[in-house]
């Protein structure tokens, strides 16, 4: 692990270049760690998690992915750590909720999207970029399953670079909570609102920026008026590396039947639809993710310049 230095919270660990960046006024990204521990398998998550930080500093700001090891929440990881998050079979999927268990037992965790907006808030981060947000499941009428990103997003003050709802989702009744939790939903360059692996969901974006600089500003003005909460910002992922929402419709519903079938849910819904897409499509679905998030990666860094100008 690299040299770090301890933040003013007694429980962050930052490493120094995050901190001097920070100190600094120099633009920080924040990247989470779920999507390498349970997003990706071995050896690709870890090319992406390296590659995604490599175009972060290539943008002009300073990639800080965060992950919960023995029981500290560190901001900023060396090599080494992002290939044990890569490789550990005993790194914890952490979800808000599982914060407190993992650093009281001094385990290992990587972050979904809401435990790494609060611990990036923490560190004084304001754009944190990720795949694709979690949502509302289908079914969640009956299931109540509805992920802790949402609520996040309603309280933390850190915008969200993602492709989009992951397709997994009831996209519709996503964009509806989001409204109702009062988060700023913003598409970049586009009217329609992105599906992760497809350009458009079939939903009308709620609001539409074209350029980083717009999409800071909005930050500025939100947040000056002491209005709490994060700003979804959906990207969606390059033409040439989509899969079209018809054909990646038909493969989910093989999907969610055969997770039906295992009787999986949950926290561990998600890593098995994830999964078993990158089966059915023969790794299809990994390239594309993978593109995704590098498009991700470079909005971010311009979105994190612009912000920190301001």
């Amino acid at each position: 692990m690299t040299d770090s230095q301890t933040t003013p919270h007694p429980d962050l660990v930052l490493t120094d270049e995050v901190a001097q960046a920070l100190h600094d006024g120099t633009p920080v990204v924040a990247l989470e760690s779920t999507i390498i521990s349970h997003g990706m398998p071995f050896p690709q998550n870890v090319e992406m998690a390296t590659e995604v930080e490599r175009i972060v500093r290539d943008g002009g700001a300073v990639p800080a992915t965060i992950a919960v090891l023995d029981g500290r929440p560190r901001v900023g990881l060396s090599q080494d750590d992002l290939h044990l998050l890569a490789t550990s079979p005993d790194v914890a999927k952490v979800s808000i909720r599982d914060l407190p268990y993992v650093m009281s037992q001094r385990t290992h965790g990587a972050t979904t999207v809401a435990s790494t907006m609060r611990l990036a808030q923490l560190a004084g981060i304001s754009v944190f970029v990720t795949g694709g947000l979690g949502g509302v499941h289908r079914g969640a009428e009956t299931t109540f399953d509805i992920s802790a990103d949402l609520t996040e997003l309603s309280q933390t003050n850190v915008a969200v670079v993602s492709a989009g709802v992951k397709s997994i989702l009831d996209i519709g009744l996503t964009l509806e909570t989001l409204e109702t939790l009062g988060v700023p939903v913003v598409a970049v360059g586009t009217d329609d609102f992105p599906s992760f692996f497809s350009r458009n969901s079939g939903h009308a974006a709620p609001a539409r920026l074209d350029t980083p600089a717009e999409i800071a500003a909005l930050m500025d003005a939100k947040w000056r008026l002491g209005l709490d909460g994060g700003v979804a910002v959906v990207n969606p992922i390059p033409v040439a590396d989509e899969i079209p929402a018809d054909e990646i419709g038909v493969i989910i519903e093989q999907a969610l039947a055969d997770m039906d079938a295992l009787g999986i849910h949950g926290k561990e819904a998600t890593p098995f639809l994830l999964g078993r897409i990158v089966e059915i499509t023969d790794g299809a679905s990994l390239v594309a993710n993978i593109a995704l998030v590098n498009n991700n990666a470079r909005l971010g860094a311009r979105i994190a310049t612009e912000y920190a100008a301001l």
